[in-house]
């Protein structure tokens, strides 16, 4: 068939013809015809593309040969475990002076004051003033040596930083202190001391803490107390960041404790310098006590080497997909106490970045992000669960909700096919609005200390616009052992093994979790793995085997593609959404004295801020109880009545108080059952031990109802 034959029977122009035919297109259609391929040449350049994963998402993690299980990451790029990223960055004081280098004496640590643009110190501002205040507690009586510890109790600022770095110069050791803890817990601490560096034997060398540095004045006058009552004897000197009145100096000298200024240590170190002395990989850095759930607190023994290779792994695992840059900025509330934050500015710190405090009241964290607009954003869990109900709260119509849910799932789309952005049409739409109120310039969020909902962090992925990380761990692995694998955006599971650990699982015969299934209790082993407990060798004992693998307690799941999922807890220990431990039988124990009650289940949920509880009130005693308050009425009747619900829990929360629980230990809601707990209806052992899986799921519709009346 001939081409013009073709033509014609597509009704298109001849050959010969197609001159005249395009000259006979008008210059309208020219003009649509060239807008057109405009929009599509620009939509093939700028098409959003999917992030590249720095490995098969389908093969996380794999199995280390002769390891009994265990697995490793994949990314690690060899063999041997990741102890450090950088040569010259094996220590935290090199750390810090790597960072110092390549920012050219940038913008290190910022603060604001209310309705103020943040105030900058440089890097080497920092460094100096470091130097100066380390020299001035040389000049104290102070040792520049790892047996030498420093209490830190403040409030995330600038002075915290400077004060842990003049530690890390002269090779003295820190020691948080934080608020929560609780005076008894803090006296305790200063009490303890800590192992001097390389002792293998817990029981060796010790020494008191006779140094605290505070930020406020009420905090020095809470530790003079204790020294005024014989409590904390080897206290000798406590250093002030802010202003204080000179009757406290006075206070002071009665109960034979020195009181100074930072700034004037910091001034009589300057006129005394001393030559920086830096410690080793292998030295103690820092002692980073947990909260406990029973009795007191562990103190976590962190070597310099340990934190390195904590965050070495982190970096490993980004940095093909989001590498930190000197550009970035931190925004700083966690508290510096925990290991979590600490191992996160590490990161910023050691490339030059900026860290940027909030001005102290969690109330005001928006309007501090909106001053400083951070390109990182370490979080916890719980936050991120407001910041979702904030969002769906203000879509309070039926339409409203619908269009943002449809947004979001049209944008989580995109996140599945690997897609991250904050310039698409829902963005302008919906979300950009949520992004302004983090500052606007947000590029990852880091999360850890709980789970997170699958649900929450799915929409979060979308709304942001940025890389959202997930992490698990504890302070006894520094901070974290997995994190989420660039480009796998699915929720569930909380990661690979970083480059700087194995994981394996090991059987729970009692709670029926084999590792022949892919279960069992999830063990670390590697550089990033704590020296043990301060002074607490049989605890040390139970968390670290002979063969240096930690047994976390947690009880975990491989999945296919080699990640890990957290399913349960070895011993009935759990942790809220902002990261408490709760020992529930310990506030069991203390809740069934009240007199109403014969049996509690207290209940608590690492996605959710607070505990619940169901509550089986004594048949013979509750109804005098419920008379004596003016309530009458029959056992089961009582059992309906809301009114003697709201006593007994009243009853209940009074006696917590009184038994030194926490605000967090104490529950906000219960429900009242009329039947015992018994080993014929499944609910207790031979034993009578509760067991807890048959109670969470007995009441699971009433613990369900306790938490949406309580929202």
């Amino acid at each position: 068939m001939q081409t013009q034959e073709i033509l014609r029977m597509l009704r298109l122009p001849e050959l010969g013809d197609l001159g005249q035919f395009f000259r006979s297109l008008s210059a309208t259609t020219l003009v649509s015809v060239g807008a057109l391929a405009a929009i599509l040449a620009y939509w093939f350049t700028h098409r959003p593309k999917a992030l590249q994963p720095p490995c098969d998402l389908l093969k996380q993690s794999e199995e280390v040969e002769d390891s009994g299980g265990a697995r490793r990451s994949v990314i690690s790029g060899g063999p041997e475990l990741l102890t450090h990223y950088y040569d010259d960055a094996r220590t935290m004081y090199q750390v810090f002076r790597r960072g110092l280098s390549i920012s050219g004496n940038g913008p290190c640590l910022g603060f604001r004051k209310p309705n103020q643009p943040y105030q900058w110190l440089s890097y080497q501002e920092v460094a100096d003033r470091a130097e100066f205040l380390g020299s001035g507690l040389l000049q104290h009586n102070c040792k520049a040596s790892t047996d030498q510890f420093i209490g830190v109790f403040a409030q995330n600022r600038p002075e915290w930083i400077i004060a842990e770095l003049a530690c890390y110069t002269y090779s003295m050791v820190v020691v948080p202190l934080y608020d929560t803890l609780g005076p008894g817990v803090i006296r305790y601490i200063i009490n303890t001391g800590l192992v001097c560096r390389g002792a293998s034997n817990t029981n060796s060398t010790q020494a008191d803490i006779s140094t605290v540095i505070v930020d406020k004045a009420w905090k020095a006058g809470l530790l003079l107390e204790h020294v005024e009552k014989k409590e904390t004897p080897g206290l000798k000197l406590i250093i002030l960041m802010e202003p204080f009145e000179e009757a406290l100096q006075e206070r002071g000298k009665k109960c034979g404790v020195l009181l100074k200024s930072m700034q004037a240590v910091e001034d009589c170190g300057q006129e005394n310098h001393r030559a920086p002395v830096p410690p080793r990989p292998d030295d103690l850095s820092i002692v980073c006590f947990t909260s406990g759930t029973t009795g007191d607190p562990k103190g976590a023994m962190l070597t310099h080497g340990n934190v390195v290779a904590d965050f070495s792994g982190f970096l490993k695992v980004t940095e093909k997909v989001i590498f930190p840059r000197q550009d970035d900025v931190l925004i700083s509330f966690l508290p510096l106490a925990h290991m979590f934050e600490r191992v996160i500015q590490s990161v910023v710190y050691c490339h030059g970045g900026r860290v940027g405090f909030f001005q102290g009241d969690i109330r005001l964290l928006s309007d501090d992000m909106k001053a400083l607009c951070p390109t990182i954003f370490p979080v916890v869990p719980r936050l991120l669960n407001r910041m979702y109900d904030k969002i769906f709260s203000q879509a309070n119509t039926p339409v409203k909700r619908w269009l943002l849910e449809f947004a979001a799932k049209r944008k989580q789309a995109e996140v599945r096919s690997g897609i991250i952005r904050n310039d698409s049409i829902w963005d302008e739409l919906f979300f950009n609005k949520i992004q302004a109120s983090l500052g606007g310039c947000v590029r990852m969020i880091v999360t850890g200390a709980a789970p997170v909902s699958p649900a929450v962090l799915g929409f979060l992925r979308a709304a942001l616009g940025c890389q959202v990380y997930e992490g698990y761990g504890q302070t006894e692995c520094t901070a974290g052992c997995t994190f989420t694998t660039p480009g796998d955006w699915t929720s569930g599971h909380v990661g690979a093994p970083l480059p700087c650990n194995h994981i394996k699982l090991v059987d729970v015969e009692e709670l029926n979790y084999w590792t022949s299934k892919g279960e069992g209790e999830i063990c670390v082993r590697g550089p990033n793995v704590f020296k043990g407990y301060l002074k607490d060798p049989k605890n040390t004992h139970e968390a670290l085997d002979s063969d240096g693998w930690l047994h976390t307690g947690d009880i975990g799941r491989w999945l296919p593609e080699g990640t890990l999922k957290i399913i349960d807890r070895k011993k009935h220990i759990f942790k809220l959404a902002q990261g408490e431990y709760i020992a529930p039988e310990k506030i069991e124990n203390i809740y069934t004295r009240s007199e109403p009650v014969a049996q509690v289940y207290v209940h608590g949920d690492s996605l959710k801020a607070f505990l619940v509880g169901i509550v089986v009130p004594d048949p013979e005693v509750m109804p005098c109880w419920a008379q004596k308050r003016g309530i009458e009425g029959t056992y089961a009747q009582l059992c309906t009545n809301k009114e003697l619900k709201k006593a007994i829990l009243d009853d209940m929360v009074r006696l917590g108080k009184e038994s030194g629980l926490h605000s967090f230990e104490q529950v906000k809601a219960i429900h009242i059952h009329s039947e015992m707990f018994s080993v014929h209806n499944g609910l207790l052992t031979p034993t009578l031990k509760a067991k807890r899986p048959e109670l969470r799921g007995y009441f699971k519709k009433q613990i369900e109802e306790l938490y949406t009346i309580s929202i």
